[in-house]
């Protein structure tokens, strides 16, 4: 990379730059389930932590991904392909070189030298992080205008033609094409459609569509917002996103005293009293 960038003349790129800080508030329209607008809600960066950092989005993109694998890969190394460990042929005097058993990697049928066995590929990044990646995801949606909020899908009953005429009423954009400009709706591309909790309703009427999937905004992930290229929530699902509601309060309890932890000979009496 050193030499290319020496060679092209371009320096590298440092790490502060990869942070985009955003202070000006968005306004976002809001429309109904024609494609009308009915409204706007106004969004402030800071409510999403007032920046892009492109590294850590990626970081958790690499996190997801790595724990999809199932790491069931597995080849043979040469003590378990089958064959005789006999030596193929002495050692001096054949004029050939030097060789042991057959079931080296050398030899066709042999085994695989250093090859992969099944492991597991799991590994997380701090909460914190993760929250933060995942709310980035969100708020580059909103700059980049690749979000639609709608102030609510209000199904009767699962319908998976009626949640497709939904997206295809909903207007993204325009292309040129041969005989003339074209709209561009949602039922023309990926989208990602965040609820408010979980819809049964919205997720049996789109589960069928290729190219949608419904989440409610609380499991949202960085790799899934990024990947389809739009976004179509309620006001409330954004909301609730924004602001997530706060846990309940625990009831007063009398106090307690603290307990010590114990280790060693003494923390496996204590636990054998409990058992008890």
């Amino acid at each position: 990379m050193a030499d290319l960038n020496a060679a092209t003349g371009a320096a590298k790129a440092p790490a502060k730059s990869r942070i985009t800080v955003y202070t000006d508030t968005i306004t976002v329209p809001v429309v109904n389930k024609t494609g009308a607008e009915v409204g706007s809600i106004t969004v402030d960066p800071k409510d999403f932590g007032g920046k892009i950092s492109k590294q850590l989005m990626h970081e958790a993109v690499l996190m997801f991904r790595a724990n999809q694998r199932a790491g069931t890969h597995s080849t043979l190394r040469r003590g378990e392909v089958a064959g005789s460990t006999k030596k193929l042929f002495r050692q001096k005097g054949t004029g050939n070189a030097r060789a042991g058993t057959k079931r080296t990697n050398k030899r066709r049928g042999g085994g695989t030298a250093k090859g992969p066995k099944p492991r597991d590929y799991y590994y997380r990044l701090p909460k914190k992080a993760v929250r933060a990646a995942n709310r980035m995801a969100v708020l580059s949606k909103i700059i980049d205008k690749e979000i639609v909020v709608i102030d609510d899908f209000a199904l009767a009953a699962p319908k998976t033609k009626e949640v497709f005429g939904l997206l295809k009423a909903l207007k993204v954009g325009k292309k040129t094409t041969e005989g003339g400009e074209k709209d561009v709706t949602l039922a023309d591309t990926t989208v990602l459609i965040g609820t408010n909790g979980i819809d049964q309703g919205m997720y049996r009427s789109a589960r069928n569509i290729k190219g949608v999937k419904v989440l409610p905004v609380a499991e949202f992930n960085c790799y899934t917002v990024l990947r389809l290229k739009r976004l179509l929530v309620t006001r409330a699902a954004l909301e609730a996103f924004i602001k997530p509601p706060a846990a309940p309060e625990a009831a007063p309890t009398a106090a307690e005293e603290p307990r010590v932890k114990r280790r060693g000979r003494a923390a496996r009496i204590a636990a054998r009293k409990v058992a008890k």
